[in-house]
């Protein structure tokens, strides 16, 4: 992975994506919207996956405007095995390449106990938060492998260590990530960094349909005191994307505010 580098070769005081591609899945809101513009901001070019293509051209016009780079929406429901091959078609067609791929796109609905969980649930929370994302990093790695490397990043949670009685698929879902990392690591390296970030609670756009005078009663909880703006989750993604973490793969980094 290039970037800016200081005296000895090290890596500079910024990470430069300048002259690389990454595909973002949720890209379009969220901190997977909030991740496209910061790796455009740091010079990549970016292709922004969601099951909206409307709302994906519109996080593609945006990054445009603001940061001047290239854009390619595309609608893909990463829940299905067989899109995922069209979205990379459609990546490298675009782009000839991918050099940072963020599977960032995730599901978590609601039930009231865990009998009413369907078999149709189920598979679908899992497709898009386990399935998919292997499919897609097994497709890209391998690309990724045989060029000239890259750095995957998969978007974990917390619930995958601490789960409740309300996610139990979807920490299930989120485990099984965990685990692919570390395989996948092992898979594509040495010239493919695989790792995952493990998120906390965010105040996206899904919190406002939250109680949050009963979240503020559990952020206190938290060693700081509240839930995360999602621009906070940038520099982690930066982080992984770059340079500077070239010795680090197959990790889990936890991004949480400290929850207990």
């Amino acid at each position: 992975m290039g970037g800016v580098t200081g005296p000895a070769g090290r890596p500079g005081p910024a990470v430069d994506l300048t002259g690389k591609v990454a595909l973002v899945t949720g890209g379009s809101r969220g901190l997977g919207r909030e991740m496209v513009l910061g790796l455009a901001s740091a010079g990549a070019d970016v292709v922004i996956a969601s099951r909206d293509l409307d709302s994906c051209e519109k996080a593609a016009a945006e990054v445009r405007e603001t940061t001047g780079r290239r854009a390619l929406p595309v609608a893909a429901h990463v829940g299905r095995w067989d899109a995922l091959d069209d979205l990379v078609e459609a990546a490298y067609g675009e782009f000839g390449r991918v050099d940072v791929l963020v599977n960032n796109a995730g599901m978590s609905p609601r039930y009231d106990t865990v009998a009413d969980v369907s078999e149709l649930l189920f598979d679908k929370v899992l497709g898009v938060n386990l399935k998919g994302p292997f499919r897609l990093a097994a497709l890209v790695g391998t690309r990724m492998a045989a060029g000239e490397g890259g750095s995957i990043i998969n978007v974990s949670s917390t619930g995958a260590v601490r789960p409740r009685a309300d996610i139990v698929p979807y920490a299930a879902a989120k485990a099984g990530l965990n685990a692919v990392t570390v395989g996948l690591a092992h898979a594509f390296g040495p010239t493919v960094r695989v790792n995952a970030i493990m998120c906390g609670t965010f105040l996206t756009d899904v919190s406002a349909a939250w109680d949050m005078d009963a979240f503020a009663q559990r952020a206190a909880t938290f060693a700081l005191g509240r839930g995360g703006r999602p621009s906070e989750i940038v520099g982690t993604a930066l982080y992984l994307a770059g340079d500077w973490s070239s010795f680090t793969t197959g990790s889990v980094l936890t991004v949480d505010g400290g929850q207990p």
